[in-house]
């Protein structure tokens, strides 16, 4: 069975990924966009509990001219496609290609998605997996800022 290998980088807001945690990740290669963000998203031990979108302006999301939405899938009209029924096939269309997954659009993360090659399926393994892990995943939640305030 063949796969696509991706590396996944958390930028902050500036695209900046010199030395920021990354994964790299290995999906069927007939998953869609929605499964991939899945795969990226629990790599990074993130629940996946907001919506999401792929786009090709690394630095300012809302300047794509190319864009996969998730909300397009919950039957909102906007400019771009869903990310459910895209194959990462149709929007990773050459090596070394980037797309920004911008998570979670009041927190806006931020990870800059390469689709590095396709490879074999590594034998025994059950799909999405996590190949190789640099840095320490950030909190998605962080601490709460009013867990010590007590009631009112």
């Amino acid at each position: 069975m063949q796969a696509k290998e991706f590396k996944v980088i958390w930028s902050d807001w500036n695209g900046a990924v010199r030395g920021r945690p990354s994964r790299s990740i290995a999906v069927q290669a007939d998953a869609t966009l929605y499964d991939l963000a899945a795969a990226v998203l629990s790599s990074f031990d993130f629940d996946m509990d907001h919506a999401f979108g792929f786009y090709d302006n690394l630095k300012d999301w809302t300047s794509s001219q190319i864009g996969y939405e998730w909300f397009a899938d919950m039957g909102e009209r906007g400019m771009f496609p869903g990310v459910k029924r895209t194959r990462i096939s149709k929007a990773f269309r050459t090596d070394n290609q980037k797309l920004l997954l911008l998570f979670d659009y009041g927190d806006e993360w931020r990870f800059v998605v390469q689709y590095i090659k396709e490879i074999d399926s590594p034998a025994g393994k059950e799909l999405p997996m996590v190949l190789s892990s640099k840095g320490n995943a950030p909190s998605q939640y962080g601490d709460d800022e009013y867990e010590d305030e007590g009631e009112c």
